[in-house]
């Protein structure tokens, strides 16, 4: 005998809810950040002596940082006169899409800090909006600050985490 089947609809209610989801590694960097420790152009990772460093910087292979984020530090204690990053800057403008100064994950926070500075928010504006927080560990609380104070004058309500578990930040009175 035939058996009655209930069909309900299932409900997305997140969806519903007319939630926003902000996820702050979209900030970051879409082309690959890559560290060059300077160090390896200096005697002994300490010393630098003019003449070996512009040898070693013409000698250098810069093609393998075509297309790429290029991370400039020492991981040493050298004392790096300000002009010897300016001669590399030289050598890498042909091949790199982008270069600053410091580790990978510095670099990458301040370019992700600047989109955020520079971006329009607008679209966000009387908007419940979450920003997410449970993926990626290697984010910095500075770019939660950075959202925060740019959203916080435009939205209705600010909250952290997922849509379906959120810690409120933020609710306009």
């Amino acid at each position: 005998m035939g058996q009655t089947v209930s069909m309900e609809l299932i409900q997305n209610k997140v969806a519903e809810s007319g939630l926003k989801v902000l996820d702050p590694a979209d900030f970051l960097p879409a082309i690959p950040v890559v560290e060059l420790d300077i160090s390896q152009f200096l005697w002994h990772g300490m010393v630098l002596r003019e003449k070996e460093f512009r040898e070693q910087l013409r000698s250098f292979s810069w093609e393998d940082y075509a297309g790429k984020f290029v991370a400039l530090h020492c991981s040493t204690d050298a004392i790096v006169p300000r002009w010897a990053y300016m001669l590399i800057t030289n050598y890498l403008l042909p091949h790199t899409a982008h270069m600053a100064r410091g580790t990978a994950a510095e670099c990458k926070q301040a370019w992700a800090l600047t989109a955020i500075a520079t971006s329009d928010f607008e679209a966000y504006r009387d908007e419940k909006v979450i920003l997410k927080g449970c993926g990626d560990d290697s984010l910095s609380d500075a770019l939660y600050i950075a959202l925060t104070a740019r959203l916080q004058p435009l939205v209705k309500s600010l909250m952290y985490g997922e849509p379906c578990s959120t810690v409120p930040v933020y609710k306009k009175k």
